[in-house]
């Protein structure tokens, strides 16, 4: 036997794949351009700094020991430059901090999202270095047991101090909410999470609240926006856009009376399909979008009484689904058309929390509220970095200011009404 035809079999337990393999070596060069490129661009912008002598006084010093960053494809090493001021002693230094690989930096920010998903999906604590491992390579061991539990320690703090958050100089022109209904159980299977997302008056999407509650219950919604109202939050939104959950709208007739309401196009749309036969839903899909995709009012609640003409006599449940809420499904033509996009659903909730929300079947995990809303807590924390200004921002100082629109038009005074107002 020689020693080229010894072929090295996989221990159990373990696997590799050399694809991922590639990946991180792409990644490893990647990481290493992109510090490279900091810390040149750092030390020109520090050129014009000369010691007494006329030398420059930034200059590379090496590099910091090597570690490894865990990422989404398992494990990295990195090296950092370092930068060496060599300015007399006695005064103040220059440092180079890289943006890129903060110190004591161990995982990547894509990996503290992937965490949270876990705990939400009913993995254990204890199960996490096997999860970890399978998704991440055999390198995932830095995240132990016991890494996890402290970090999930740390996350509940965090959270606890944000629910605490002072709101009196904060505004939300809109507001989305719902009830979300995670895959890991809860301490009580009829508790869910309720989530309130704002748009401020720069057109910026935030977090705004987040509580748990009994089954979307109108007292469960009533506490969180009293809460709200408690740490400073007094003006009432413009517009809230969410499903037909009858609680949230009882509570903000009661604490947001000023609040006009937009049913959820979306959830509409799949309460009403779930009314119809299998064989008529895509044509009644394709109906029921022409109305909320109509150009005007007037086009829409035409498109929605041929809706009624056409499913009426037979299905007239799915009829009386989509007609009970008529006057709510149309609050967005009074508004600037360029919103209509974000205003007639709830996606920003929808899109963020798709990955964990409960569909058909539990997991056996049972998760404690603190550390689901704390997990929740990180998502959003996560996913706001990515959400993008309201189309139109420019428009929703005239929305506060009361302006009215027609159709997503602004309507303008003529000069004798507004001598006369």
């Amino acid at each position: 036997m020689t020693q080229d035809n010894i072929v090295k079999l996989s221990q159990p337990g373990t696997f590799s794949d050399p694809l991922t393999e590639v990946l991180r070596a792409g990644a490893r060069a990647l990481l290493a351009h992109a510090v490279e490129a900091e810390v040149a661009g750092f030390l020109g912008g520090h050129a014009d700094k000369l010691t007494d002598d006329g030398h420059r006084r930034l200059v590379r010093h090496g590099h910091l020991p090597e570690r490894e960053i865990m990422t989404g494809i398992g494990a990295v090493a990195v090296r950092c430059p370092r930068v060496r001021d060599r300015a007399a002693d006695g005064g103040e230094r220059i440092r180079f901090s890289s943006a890129i690989l903060p110190p004591y930096a161990r995982r990547s920010k894509s990996l503290e999202v992937l965490i949270p998903i876990l705990y939400l999906k009913g993995i254990s604590t204890g199960d996490f270095e096997e999860a970890l491992a399978a998704l991440l390579g055999k390198d995932a061991g830095g995240l132990s047991p016991a890494t996890i539990a402290r970090l999930k320690e740390a996350w509940i703090d965090e959270h606890a101090c944000w629910r605490e958050r002072d709101l009196s100089t904060k505004r939300y022109v809109y507001a989305w909410a719902d009830g979300i209904y995670v895959q890991a159980r809860l301490e009580d299977d009829a508790q869910c999470l309720l989530v309130i997302i704002g748009a401020t008056a720069e057109g910026k999407k935030e977090l705004v609240g987040l509580a748990d509650g009994i089954r979307e219950s109108a007292q469960s919604w009533k506490e969180l926006l009293l809460d709200l109202k408690r740490r400073g939050l007094t003006i009432d939104p413009q517009l809230a856009v969410a499903d037909g959950a009858l609680g949230f709208w009882k509570a903000i007739d009661e604490v947001w009376p000023k609040t006009r309401a937009q049913r959820c196009w979306v959830h509409k749309t799949a309460n009403v399909l779930n009314k119809l036969p299998n064989s008529l839903q895509t044509k009644a899909k394709g109906a029921l979008q022409d109305i909320w995709m109509a150009e005007t009012r007037k086009a829409a609640e035409n498109a929605l009484d041929a809706f009624i003409a056409t499913y009426g006599v037979k299905y007239e449940k799915a009829v009386e689904c989509l007609t009970k809420d008529r006057n709510t499904l149309f609050a967005f033509y009074d508004f600037p058309a360029e919103h209509w996009k974000h205003l007639r659903t709830t996606n920003p909730i929808e899109s963020t929390f798709a990955t964990v929300r409960h569909r058909t079947i539990r997991s056996r995990g049972c998760l404690s509220n603190k550390t689901a809303l704390a997990m929740i807590f990180k998502l959003a924390q996560a996913a706001e970095k990515s959400w993008h200004r309201l189309r139109g921002h420019n428009q929703l100082p005239k929305v506060i200011l009361g302006v009215k629109f027609n159709d997503g038009i602004e309507v303008v005074k003529s000069q004798a009404q507004a001598a006369a107002a």
